[in-house]
């Protein structure tokens, strides 16, 4: 995810700009830049691949002032990481724009472009935009009404900030699948994709809507919304303990990361969904080439994003129909392996530093793997930087140990890797990629209304006050789910707790069950319902006390020793994120309870930089 700030105002902003760049760092980029209108009203632009330092660097040697400007930072997705690929991108010298998201018809805009004397000196599906607004302003002279003319005519996602060497007072911005907030000063106004870009100059915003257009002068901020209508949009301030390192009104980090994830599970989907399919080059311009020759998966990971990872496999296999392996890191690292014919290795981790899946990628580069992926939430880990592919999640900073907004992101950039590699490769069932994209785009709404469950999750939680051991059980994909609440109520409770796959209660773990043991059960109402209702019985017929996750739609009620918690129906596929919610949420109260430190457990660290 790329980062974009822009102002207008009285005074010099270059310094602003690099600050704002600065700022976004931790969401990862391979180069930077930043066009200025300078006081001699001419557009000027620096751009230099690698870290913002480098742009600091270039700006010293070379400066550059002025009083309206936008800068990038960028994650190569069309055209590899070089300067004539860095944003800003230019116009006949007087137009500038920043892009962060993906244009899906970019090939036939660049055509047609080029058939109308434009000359293109990147590989970008960004510099369409700027050529095709240069065009539009043939017909009106005005930024807003040209830009709102261009994106008509733009399919995919785009975050934009434009400025004009014809109208230097006006910053323009446009939003569609990715965000951007404005940032409100005194005399001076601001832009940004990220409020955390702007805080160091404001503390008022608004945010843009899904279709605005904003023009940002020094004095005022006009939005019109995708009807064309001029809206207003709600001021928010922010004060001091805003910041993701507070707790804010939560008691614990853990709760307040808990509640973070529809937000951050927003975040991970923006600027990554066409309108009925994902967006394939989000994961880098070599993506598409490379997936189309994908036969099998290497899934290498630990703890947490290792469950993640099983999750990932019943989708591979069950929608794309590719062939998937998973592997705990620390195993991976020290056998012998067979590796399959063009086989994707793909490492998940949080931190992107964690010892294992670091080494497990290194010794996988010498075993002929086709690529290697990472799915990570640190643009600039050593995990990202020594993979062929990334993908970033967006969780943003995770300080409880125990990982929550971490592994529901990790989930979501999963589910757009499946439907990527089957929507190259074909795989997929007729309609199926619709679909998901259209309950994805729904999910964030979703995940409220399971966290919205959260005082009768704390009211099951007395059930475990005076327990030591814990069962869970799931079916299918559910499976690695019941092994993540297990691994979370273990982690911050101290509770004895074990996961198995339902159907295997009869081959050892029913033997455990007894008024003693809770048995903690997720039951969406998928094929496996039947069977996985068999199973309950079992655990009653032995006085095993039962608590329930179930599809509102799944038929279980509550009775003696049963107690049922009511889930929103959502697509079967994406369960998996649902139900991890009120699990999480289990564990935390349970902890409570216990009386435990839940953001730092006794023995484990945050990111296991060593073996």
């Amino acid at each position: 995810m790329c980062g974009i700030v822009g102002a207008v105002a009285e005074r010099n902003i270059t310094a602003i700009l690099l600050e704002g760049l600065k700022r976004l760092e931790y969401r990862g980029y391979d180069s930077a830049g930043v066009a200025l209108f300078n006081n001699a009203g001419v557009l000027e632009r620096r751009r230099r691949v690698g870290k913002v330092n480098e742009l600091e660097r270039a700006l010293a040697g070379e400066p550059v002032t002025g009083r309206l400007g936008i800068a990038h930072t960028r994650w190569a997705t069309h055209g590899a990481p070089l300067e004539r690929n860095a944003h800003p991108h230019f116009s006949n010298e007087q137009l500038a724009v920043v892009h962060n998201g993906i244009i899906e018809n970019h090939e036939p805009l660049r055509e047609r472009l080029k058939g109308l004397g434009y000359v293109f000196t990147s590989d970008t599906d960004t510099e369409v935009i700027v050529h095709l607004l240069h065009h539009k302003l043939q017909d009106t002279p005005d930024l807003a009404a040209a830009l709102k003319a261009t994106v008509k005519e733009l399919h995919g996602a785009y975050g934009l900030a434009v400025i004009s060497a014809h109208q230097p007072d006006r910053l323009i911005a446009a939003r569609s699948g990715s965000p951007l907030v404005v940032g409100l000063g005194l005399g001076e106004n601001f832009l940004a994709s990220d409020q955390l870009a702007l805080r160091q100059v404001t503390d008022r915003f608004m945010y843009l809507e899904e279709g605005d257009i904003a023009e940002i002068r020094r004095d005022s901020v006009q939005i019109w919304d995708a009807s064309g209508l001029h809206v207003e949009r709600e001021i928010v301030q922010y004060h001091e303990g805003a910041e993701a390192a507070d707790k804010g009104e939560y008691r614990h980090f853990m709760l307040k990361e808990i509640h973070e994830q529809p937000k951050v599970v927003q975040r991970t989907l923006e600027g990554r969904l066409g309108q009925q399919q994902v967006l394939v080059q989000a994961f880098g311009p070599q993506a598409a080439e490379l997936f189309a020759k994908v036969r099998n998966v290497q899934i290498v990971a630990c703890g947490t994003s290792y469950h993640a990872g099983m999750v990932a496999r019943y989708w591979l296999e069950g929608l794309a129909g590719i062939p998937c392996q998973v592997e705990v890191a620390s195993e991976f690292r020290y056998r012998k392996v067979v590796v399959q014919p063009d086989t994707l290795f793909v490492s998940i981790s949080q931190s992107g530093e964690t010892a294992d899946t670091l080494a497990a990628l290194r010794n996988a580069k010498e075993l002929g793997f086709l690529a290697s992926l990472a799915i990570c939430n640190v643009g600039i880990s050593s995990l990202v930087r020594e993979s062929d592919l990334t993908l970033l999640t967006q969780a943003g900073p995770e300080i409880g140990v125990a990982s929550t907004k971490a592994f529901t992101t990790q989930l979501v950039a999963l589910m757009l890797l499946t439907l990527s590699l089957g929507q190259v490769k074909g795989t997929l069932g007729a309609g199926v990629e619709a679909e998901l994209v259209e309950e994805l785009r729904r999910l964030p709404t979703r995940l409220g209304e399971a966290l919205a469950m959260d005082t009768t999750v704390e009211k099951i939680a007395e059930l475990f006050a005076e327990k030591n051991h814990t069962l869970f059980l799931g079916r299918g994909a559910q499976f690695p789910v019941a092994m993540e609440g297990a691994l979370k109520l273990k982690e911050i409770s101290y509770i004895h707790a074990e996961a198995y796959p339902a159907g295997e209660l009869k081959h050892g773990p029913l033997a455990l069950v007894d008024s003693d043991m809770p048995v903690v059960t997720v039951a969406p109402n998928n094929e496996l319902l039947e069977k996985l209702k068999s199973n309950l019985q079992e655990v009653r017929a032995r006085g095993g006390e039962l608590i329930v996750f179930a599809d509102e739609q799944a038929g279980l009620v509550n009775g003696e020793g049963t107690h049922v918690v009511s889930m929103p129906h959502i697509l079967d596929a994406l369960t998996p994120i649902l139900y991890t919610i009120p699990l999480q949420l289990l564990s935390y109260y349970v902890a409570v309870l216990k009386g435990t430190d839940v953001d730092q457990p006794r023995n484990l660290a945050k990111s296991v930089t060593v073996e």
